[in-house]
């Protein structure tokens, strides 16, 4: 990871199923999924349905997050995927969710978090 804690993958997944944006159940299933695809190991998760539609949560993982908001109107999810480590692949998540979305395209941006020019080991205090 080259001295950095973190990556943090900024999705925009287009072209999305309505249906699927606009159910809590699914969107809430796809993202537990998707952290699990990626590897990563799931600790809390919380999603929210509005009205009329679109939904938003988080998947907690030991790792970090997965984060979205929907716009089931406009075919369109904005992702965040955050983890820390080298054992989870944030694109991995991301390409999950883009598949499961039957999305017609994503583009992402990842950043590197936490860059540290000179590591030193963590200790608790």
């Amino acid at each position: 990871m080259s001295n950095s804690l973190g990556r943090h993958v900024l999705a925009e997944i287009y072209g999305c199923s309505f249906e699927i944006l606009n159910s809590r159940e699914e969107v809430e299933a796809i993202m537990v999924n998707a952290a699990l695809e990626a590897g990563a190991e799931v600790r809390e998760v919380v999603f929210h349905k509005f009205s009329p539609q679109g939904v938003s949560g988080v998947v907690v993982i030991s790792e970090s997050h997965l984060a979205i908001h929907t716009w089931p109107e406009l075919g369109y999810a904005a992702v965040d995927v955050f983890t820390c480590g080298d054992q989870v692949n944030p694109w991995d998540a991301c390409n999950y969710l883009t598949e499961q979305f039957k999305a017609g395209h994503m583009t992402a941006t990842e950043m590197k978090r936490g860059l540290v020019e000179d590591p030193k080991e963590a200790v608790n205090l």
